[in-house]
């Protein structure tokens, strides 16, 4: 009975020494799966933030669709440009030693003001001419000089035409000696 006693109390000692190491592995298993999981939803979490930065194929598709909005409105806001005949005028006070030579064309919208420019052609070719005759050389050497006198060609154009107006003027061409 004695060994009976002995050999039960073994087993019994034995088994709480194994159910003490049972814990700490079931400690540190449990540990490293919420490690994992916990890098595995950080990895997740990550590629989702890769992913939102990164233009996706819609955000691709919108910005084309704008571009092209853009560009065909642009067309619209050009009108037909008429080109005039070469104008070669004597530059006033040069007693004919400073010569001008110019191209330009006139910007319009609208058929009907290009039909009326078309039947006054000699009339406008007239007011161009004295306007350029009238200016010196020293009036046309500079960028402000030629702005100016584009804008008092088409100011004056505009003043007698009924059907339209001319939205600008572009010099082409433009020569001085």
């Amino acid at each position: 009975m004695a060994e009976d006693k002995a050999s039960q109390t073994e087993p019994a000692a034995a088994s709480p020494a194994s159910s003490g190491s049972k814990p700490f592995l079931l400690i540190g298993l449990v540990v490293l799966n919420m490690l994992v999981v916990a890098f595995v939803g950080y990895m997740i979490y990550k590629g989702r933030k890769i992913e939102e930065a990164k233009p996706g194929i819609e955000k691709a598709i919108e910005g084309e669709n704008q571009t092209q909005a853009e560009e065909q409105a642009a067309p619209e806001d050009v009108g037909k440009v008429i080109p005039l005949e070469t104008f070669v005028v004597n530059l006033a006070g040069s007693k004919g030693r400073k010569v001008l030579k110019v191209n330009m064309e006139l910007e319009v919208k609208g058929l009907e003001v290009e039909r009326e420019i078309e039947s006054r052609k000699a009339q406008i070719r007239d007011f161009i001419i004295i306007i350029l005759s009238s200016k010196s050389y020293e009036e046309v050497s500079v960028k402000d000089g030629r702005e100016s006198l584009k804008t008092e060609i088409k100011d004056n154009i505009n003043s007698f035409l009924s059907k339209g107006k001319i939205m600008n003027v572009y010099i082409t061409e433009f020569i001085y000696n």
